[in-house]
């Protein structure tokens, strides 16, 4: 019997652990799975030691305030690891957790697979040498990703990415709204609000994306907005920006794709939902604000002109990104609405984010599976 440990820290990652755990069953159906993981790995049969939620923690100053916890965590995985010897450990994202764990595993002859690249191209260049004695295998989700790993000498597959593998080329707009089930006046312009699904990225972004409604709504007197909850925490926190600010806005309990595919433009936080924006083809602005002091150490160790994915898939400009005091919500409002505009007369961003969704459908998990079979069947 196969045995897999597979540790993923986010909603992002839950997705992309899911299907590969899937596809491998399809290799393996007999194989064991456990690790850390959220709702939908535990569907396809992951026992997850700890709640995904533990480890979703963002910026550099927000960990440090859960160390002692996560290294817990780490020890007690790495532990179970050495107990239970499985056929491969697969580290989901999260870097900062995984790859130390991965050395310490690859150290003891238990391979290794890291599926999702940490930013090696764009920050902390560094880290390749860390990886390189963490790591057996690198699963990239990107092509420009590639080279860096080829440089150093570092097996590596690029698998795609399972969103532009469940999302159609083209998105029915009038079909998603019909799903949401709200009462959505056709004739009148939809934006999507998306502040996020952690609890302090929403208590960062959402009074700013609220107020950028405002703003929207001068100019657009009849706009109409959608915003998706990831859980009732998060839907009670949106409620309450919402209230103080006196705005109207339909909240949707998660549905987020759904929600991006029903508007007619998008106000999102940096991350995978700017290629999920990307993948439903619709015209968006990106934004994001961290403590000042996250932003003063990542400023300056930035190495790309871009921080979203569909700019650096593009290599170029493709959408608006307003980061940290950039990000007002003037400065966002006009955008939005330009960006809105523009969209709807120059066909040319579609014809790009097409482009860029065909380039990332490769049957990611039954190519991840894939590669993860090769590693394990080596000699």
């Amino acid at each position: 019997m196969k045995k897999f440990v597979i540790v993923a820290g986010e909603a992002s990652g839950d997705i992309l652990g899911a299907s590969l755990i899937q596809h491998l069953k399809l290799l393996y159906p007999d194989a064991m799975f456990v690790g850390i993981g959220g709702p939908l790995m535990i569907k396809e049969g992951l026992t997850s030691l700890y709640p995904m939620d533990r480890l979703s923690v963002m910026g550099l100053v927000e960990v440090l305030g859960r160390l002692k916890e996560l290294l817990g965590i780490r020890k007690h995985i790495f532990n179970h690891c050495i107990e239970l010897r499985p056929d491969a450990f697969i580290g989901i994202d999260s870097p900062d957790f995984n790859i130390p764990l991965e050395r310490r595993l690859k150290e003891r002859n238990i391979k290794t697979v890291h599926y999702v690249s940490p930013s090696v191209w764009a920050w902390r260049q560094k880290r390749i040498f860390k990886i390189k004695k963490s790591i057996d295998l690198m699963l990239a989700l990107f092509p420009f990703e590639m080279e860096i790993y080829k440089q150093h000498d570092i097996p590596v597959s690029c698998v795609g990415h399972t969103l532009a593998d469940e999302i159609p080329l083209h998105s029915d707009k009038g079909k998603a709204r019909v799903e949401l089930g709200v009462n959505l006046e056709n004739d009148a312009p939809v934006f999507a609000i998306l502040p996020g699904s952690r609890r302090g990225e929403v208590a960062r972004l959402a009074p700013l994306f609220v107020q950028t409604m405002k703003h929207i709504k001068q100019s657009c007197p009849n706009a109409q907005f959608i915003l998706p909850a990831a859980n009732k925490d998060r839907r009670d926190q949106i409620e309450e920006v919402l209230c103080q600010a006196d705005m109207e806005a339909y909240i949707i309990d998660g549905q987020s794709r759904t929600v991006m595919a029903a508007s007619d433009a998008i106000l999102l936080a940096s991350g995978t939902a700017a290629l999920e924006a990307m993948l439903v083809k619709r015209p968006m602005v990106v934004a994001y604000r961290f403590t000042k002091l996250t932003y003063a150490i990542m400023s300056r160790m930035l190495k790309v002109p871009y921080v979203s994915l569909p700019n650096l898939l593009a290599n170029k400009m493709l959408v608006p990104e307003l980061i940290q005091d950039d990000a007002t919500p003037e400065n966002l409002a006009k955008n939005v609405v330009e960006t809105w505009k523009h969209f709807s007369e120059d066909g040319s961003v579609v014809a790009t984010y097409t482009d860029l969704h065909k380039s990332l459908k490769l049957n990611a998990g039954e190519t991840a599976a894939a590669a993860v079979q090769h590693l394990i069947t080596q000699n």
